[in-house]
């Protein structure tokens, strides 16, 4: 973890923990909004699966799997967006979102991305006890 938060765009567990409070704040009660949520925590389940597994795929398998792994984390940023526009729409507030970066302005947010992304997956399954 040590060696994690030296990386460019690296996101403490604090921050990703402040941005994720952010964000079930201005979801609150909205149906739609907890529809888009739950949306992207099964999307956010499947990346993390594949990226979870990566460390122990050999090179084949990640050349085989690096196209499935991309288009869900492209899923993954897609639904971000989603529940981003949602929300701004409803008068929210959409400050998490800004935090974890836009890929246009810089390509390392989408790893910071991708990192939420397993933050929101850990942070739902010890909810889930």
């Amino acid at each position: 973890y040590k060696e994690y938060l030296k990386q460019k765009k690296a996101l403490s567990i604090e921050k990703m923990q402040e941005i994720h409070e952010e964000l079930i704040e201005q979801i609150g009660s909205d149906e739609v909004a907890m529809e888009l949520y739950e949306e992207l925590l099964e999307v956010a389940n499947r990346y993390a699966s594949i990226r979870a597994s990566w460390f122990f795929m050999s090179r084949e398998e990640k050349m085989d799997k690096d196209p499935g792994r991309t288009s869900c984390h492209d899923s993954v940023i897609t639904h971000l967006n989603m529940l981003e526009r949602y929300l701004r729409k409803q008068g929210k507030t959409t400050r998490w979102r800004e935090q974890l970066g836009d890929v246009a302005e810089d390509p390392y947010n989408r790893k910071a991305i991708g990192d939420f992304a397993c933050y929101l997956v850990f942070i739902n399954s010890v909810n889930a006890r």
